[in-house]
C-alpha cells in the first residue's frame, strides 16, 4: 500500500497450513551475526532491531517436506519448450511480472511449485461436518482497491483491465496497553478510523481520548506530516510503474520534472526518503501513544519506525487521512487477487503452470538461459529468467559454483553475490491460528452477540474485521509473542463459511524463531504440544474480542513455521528479507555510492538474463509493493518505447492516473536512452530481440528499431 519516489532520486541525480507428513528431524544450522542482527530467543527489548541470519551455503542439505495439499511439483508437462520470459513463482511479484510481460507482447510463463497461485496471498478450505470453511493465509489489510487510486496493486489491475470485486470498511481495531505510558498496563480497545482526522470518531478524537496529552499528540502529528509533506506530495508526481532499471528511467520518469522544479526542497530530502523513519520521528514526536501508533503502522513492512524506510510511511500519512479512504477485502478471499492478475495476464497470452517445481536455473556462458523442472523437463528463456523466490531460495536454485566454468563472464562476481545473498538478514517466520467459531452456541449463558466487544466488531456503521494486539510496549513489536493480529473476513463476506459461523485468521508478527521448530519431528507429540504452547498467545489475542473463543470454536488449526515454509516455499518460513533502513544493502546498485541509503538489493544479478522480483526487492514487503517489483522487472525487460506506450495508455484510463504520463519532457532523454533499452544483458545474444507479439505498441516498437 505504499508508493515510493525512487524515480525522483534517479531523475534528479541524472495454503492450507495443516499438519504435515512425517519427516526426519534435522540439526539446526549455525546462526551468523550480521551488524545489529539479534535472535528473538536472545533479546526482545524494544530498542533492538530484530533480524535473523543464516548461511544457506553452509546449510546441511535436506529434502523439503511434501505436505498434503501442496502437490509433488512434478507438473509442467504441458508447458512449452521456449519463452521470452520464464518467471519462477506465482507470488504477487511473479504474477505481476508475467502479466506485464504478456501485456508488453513477450511470450511469458509463470511456474508455480504449489497447486495454488498467489504465494502468501491465498486461501484454503476445510470441510467440517459436511460444511465448507475458507480461511485467509496471508495479507488481509488493503487500502485503495475499491476504485482507481495510488495503490500500485489497483493500478496494475487497471493496466490489465482486470476486475476485483471487494467489500470495504473504514477502521482498524487496536487492543493495546493504554492506561500506563511506561509500556505496561491492561490491554484496552481503541479504533483507528481512516479518513478526515477531524471527523467524529476520527484520528484526532482518538488522540484526545487516549494520549497522555492529546493536544500535544495532535501538534506533533501535524509537525511530522508537515516535515514529510514534500516527499509525500511527490507520490502524485511519479509512480512505481514509471521505474525501470536501466537508463530508460530518465525518459519514463520525466513527468516528475515539473514537481521537482516547483519543490526544490525535495533535493535536500532525498536521503531521508530511504532512511530509517525513527530518525525523523525522534526529532518531532515525544507523546508515547502517538509514537506507539506510528510503530504499529510501520510493522506490516517488517520493522517498527526504527528500521522502517521513511518512504513506506509517505503513502499512509497522505492517503489514510483523506475523505473517502477505506480498507478493502476481496470478495471470496485474498486468493482472488491472484486470480484477477492471472486473468489479466492470460488475456494477453501469459501461461501459468501449477504444481511445477523449478529444480535449477540453467546458466550457460554466464547467462541464465532457462530452468530445469523437478520432472526433468527443460524450459528455455530467450530474454530473461525472473525469480520471485526469496534471495535465499534463489541462491539454492543456481548451479553449484564448482559446476560452472571459471572462465565464464561474471564467475567471481556470481560467487560473491550468491555468498552474500545467502547470508542477508531476514525476518523470522509466522505462526498461524485458524479458528471457526459458532455464533449461536450458548457458552455460560451467552451467544457470541452477547459480548460487547463482538458487537463493536460487527457494528454495521463501524465494522472492524481487522484487529491488532500488543501485549507490552516495552517489548519489540517484532516479537511474535508480543504483537499479534487477527482478521474476520466473514464479517464482510458471508460466502466464506456457513450461516451462523465465523472464520478467523490469527497470526503473529514475522519474528517467530525457526530453530526450535526444525529440531522437532512434525506429527510427533512434542511437535503438536509445542504448536499449542506457542499458539496460546494467539488465542489470548483473540479472546480480547471473543472472551469464550476456545469454548465456542468448532475446530482450530495451528500453522507452524515448518508449514509456512513448505506451503509458501520460503526458506525457513521467513516473512522476508530484513535489511533495516539507514544503510545501503549489498548490491543496491548505483545508489549505494550516493548519500541515499538504499536498503534493498538490486533487481539485477551478476548473471546476465537473471532478474529478481518480490518482497525481497524494492519497494519491499507488502502485497502492493511485491506486485510493483514485478512490474519494474517487466519494464526493465522491454524497450523504453513499449514502456512509455503503456504509461500513456494507462494515463488516459482515469483522471487519477494522469501523473503516469512522462509528458513532453520525455523527449529530452528518449532519443538518448532508447538505444540502451533494454540493457545489453537482457538481449539474449546481445542484439535486441523483438517481442513475440506486441500488445501495447507493436508499431512503436518496430519503428523505434
Amino acid at each position: 500500500m505504499m508508493r515510493v519516489i525512487l524515480a525522483l532520486a534517479a531523475t534528479t541525480t541524472t495454503t492450507a497450513l495443516v499438519a504435515p507428513s512425517l519427516r526426519s528431524a534435522r540439526s539446526p544450522t549455525r546462526v551468523r551475526s550480521i551488524a545489529e542482527n539479534v535472535a528473538q530467543t536472545q533479546e526482545t527489548s524494544r530498542d533492538k532491531v530484530m533480524t535473523f541470519s543464516y548461511d544457506t551455503e553452509r546449510e546441511r542439505a535436506y529434502e523439503k517436506p511434501t505436505y498434503k495439499g501442496t502437490g509433488d511439483g512434478m507438473g509442467g508437462g504441458d508447458a512449452g519448450d521456449e519463452y521470452d520470459v520464464v518467471v519462477i513463482g506465482s507470488g504477487m511479484g511473479g504474477l505481476a511480472c508475467g502479466a506485464m510481460c504478456a501485456k508488453y507482447g513477450e511470450k511469458a510463463i509463470v511456474l508455480e511449485s504449489h497447486i495454488k497461485m498467489g504465494g502468501s496471498a491465498h486461501s484454503f478450505t476445510k470441510v467440517h461436518n459436511k460444511e465448507k470453511y475458507s480461511f485467509e493465509v496471508g495479507p488481509s489489510i488493503f487500502e485503495g482497491l475499491d476504485k482507481p487510486s495510488l495503490n500500485p496493486l489497483r493500478i496494475l489491475l487497471d493496466v490489465l483491465d482486470s476486475e476485483l470485486p471487494v467489500e470495504t470498511y473504514q477502521g482498524l481495531a487496536y487492543w493495546v496497553p493504554t492506561s500506563n505510558f511506561d509500556g505496561t498496563g491492561p490491554v484496552k480497545y481503541w479504533r483507528f478510523q481512516l479518513g478526515d482526522v477531524e471527523a467524529p470518531g476520527g484520528f484526532y478524537e482518538s488522540l484526545r481520548e487516549h494520549a497522555s496529552d492529546g493536544e500535544l499528540a495532535i501538534k506533533e502529528f501535524e509537525a511530522l506530516r508537515s516535515r514529510l509533506k514534500t516527499l509525500g506530495g511527490s507520490t502524485t508526481a511519479v509512480c512505481l510503474f514509471n521505474l525501470r532499471q536501466d537508463p530508460g528511467f530518465l525518459a519514463t520518469t520525466a513527468g516528475s520534472l515539473p514537481y521537482v522544479a516547483t519543490h526544490p526542497d525535495v533535493f535536500a530530502d532525498l536521503p531521508l526518503t530511504f532512511d530509517s523513519l525513527h530518525k525523523t520521528v525522534d526529532q518531532l514526536v515525544t507523546e508515547p501513544f502517538l509514537r506507539n501508533f506510528i510503530d504499529t503502522m510501520c510493522i506490516f513492512c517488517g520493522f517498527p519506525a526504527k528500521g522502517a524506510m521513511t518512504a513506506h510511511m509517505l503513502y499512509i500519512l497522505e492517503r489514510f487521512f483523506e475523505p473517502g479512504c477505506s480498507y478493502s477485502v476481496p470478495k471470496g478471499g485474498t486468493e482472488n487477487i491472484a486470480r484477477a492478475l492471472h486473468r489479466g495476464g492470460a488475456q494477453f497470452g501469459m501461461d501459468i503452470s501449477l504444481n511445477t517445481h523449478v529444480a535449477e536455473i540453467l546458466v550457460e556462458g554466464g547467462r541464465a538461459c532457462g530452468v530445469r523442472l523437478k520432472s526433468g523437463k527443460v524450459i528455455r528463456a530467450r530474454k530473461a529468467v525472473v525469480s520471485n523466490a526469496t534471495p535465499f531460495d534463489t541462491v539454492k536454485m543456481l548451479p553449484a559454483q564448482d559446476d560452472l566454468d571459471p572462465e565464464m563472464p561474471g564467475f567471481s562476481a556470481l560467487q560473491e553475490w550468491r555468498q552474500t545473498l545467502g547470508t542477508l538478514p531476514r525476518h523470522g517466520a509466522i505462526l498461524h491460528l485458524f479458528v471457526a467459531v459458532d455464533a449461536e452456541k450458548v457458552v455460560d449463558g451467552k451467544k457470541l452477540a452477547d459480548h460487547p466487544s463482538w458487537r463493536a466488531a460487527e457494528d454495521e456503521t463501524a465494522k472492524n474485521p481487522a484487529h491488532l494486539i500488543v501485549q507490552d510496549w516495552s517489548r519489540s513489536m517484532q516479537d511474535s509473542q508480543n504483537l499479534c493480529s487477527f482478521f474476520i473476513p466473514s464479517l464482510l463476506d458471508r460466502s466464506v463459511c456457513p450461516e451462523g459461523k465465523h472464520v478467523i485468521h490469527v497470526y503473529s508478527s514475522g519474528g517467530e524463531p525457526y530453530e526450535p521448530w526444525e529440531q522437532l519431528e512434525p506429527g510427533s507429540e512434542a511437535y503438536e504440544a509445542y504448536k499449542e504452547e506457542r499458539a496460546n498467545i494467539l488465542w489470548e489475542a483473540l479472546e480480547n474480542c471473543i472472551p469464550d473463543a476456545r469454548a465456542r470454536a468448532e475446530f482450530h488449526i495451528v500453522g507452524s513455521p515448518l508449514a509456512h515454509e513448505a506451503f509458501l516455499r520460503r526458506d525457513r518460513g521467513t516473512y522476508g528479507m530484513a535489511w533495516a533502513a539507514g544503510t545501503s544493502a549489498p548490491y543496491a546498485g548505483l545508489l549505494k555510492f550516493t548519500p541515499i541509503p538504499f536498503p534493498f538489493p538490486n533487481l539485477k544479478t551478476p548473471v546476465d538474463g537473471l532478474l529478481r522480483c518480490g518482497d525481497s526487492c524494492f519497494p519491499g514487503i507488502g502485497t502492493p509493493s511485491a506486485a510493483a517489483s514485478g512490474v519494474i522487472a517487466a519494464n526493465t525487460i522491454v524497450n523504453v518505447e513499449t514502456h512509455i506506450a503503456m504509461l500513456e495508455e494507462t494515463a488516459k484510463k482515469d483522471p487519477m492516473y494522469k501523473f503516469l504520463s512522462p509528458g513532453p519532457f520525455q523527449w529530452l532523454y528518449r532519443g538518448l536512452v532508447s538505444p540502451l533499452t533494454p540493457s545489453k544483458e537482457l538481449r539474449g545474444s546481445g542484439v535486441f530481440q523483438p517481442s513475440s507479439g506486441g500488445r501495447v505498441s507493436a508499431a512503436a516498437e518496430a519503428a523505434s528499431r
